[in-house]
């Protein structure tokens, strides 16, 4: 597609034609695709990510100036994209049944089959298990759900401890169960 081609594209996707804008998207997806691969984010994959990407341009196809070549543009917006991902995968850490070991998945597939105790092993493998489970949670809610559930203090013993008001550790432990409990849920779903 030579610039007066895509010019034209641009100017009657503006007005809502839907043949231009198919054209465009045409145009610009083995670019978006090459760029979302090579910016790929862990976790995220490159057809959700390349369809953001197209989402956002023609969405926002009145916002382009024509200053720089239109890949240029949409490059920008795509790299962008892929940072944010990889940001907010940072900020909400999340695990999968393929990211842990086989020990730790093994222990999921017990848990999920039988009510029965754990041997020595597996033991070991879900104490791993729950302290990755743990990485997800913030700081003081990891803490928190360390001093209650795993070393059985009281509220009241953690109020002593930390400084925190009694109420506010109760909520905060409930949040914090929940959180992990969403993530536990996660991983169940990936293991049927």
């Amino acid at each position: 597609m030579t610039d007066a081609e895509v010019s034209a594209c641009l100017a009657r996707g503006r007005e809502g034609d839907e043949k231009a804008i198919l054209e465009l998207f045409h145009y610009m997806y083995p670019h978006v695709a090459k760029l979302v691969q090579a910016n790929l984010p862990a976790r995220e994959g490159a057809e959700d990510l390349v369809q953001q990407v197209c989402i956002k341009v023609m969405s926002n196809l009145h916002q382009f100036s024509g200053k720089v070549p239109f890949l240029h543009w949409v490059s920008r917006i795509a790299v962008n994209t892929c940072l944010n991902q990889i940001r907010h995968e940072k900020r909400r850490p999340e695990i999968r049944l393929a990211d842990l070991t086989e020990d730790e998945a093994g222990v999921i597939e017990h848990l999920a089959t039988s009510p029965h105790d754990l041997d020595a092993s597996q033991q070991v493998a879900a104490d791993e298990l729950v302290s990755r489970l743990l990485e997800g949670l913030n700081p003081s809610d990891r803490i928190l759900i360390r001093l209650m559930h795993l070393e059985g203090h009281t509220v009241e013993e953690i109020s002593k401890l930390t400084g925190w008001n009694q109420s506010m550790i109760k909520i905060r432990a409930f949040r914090a169960r929940a959180q992990l409990r969403k993530r536990y849920l996660l991983l169940m779903k990936e293991n049927p």
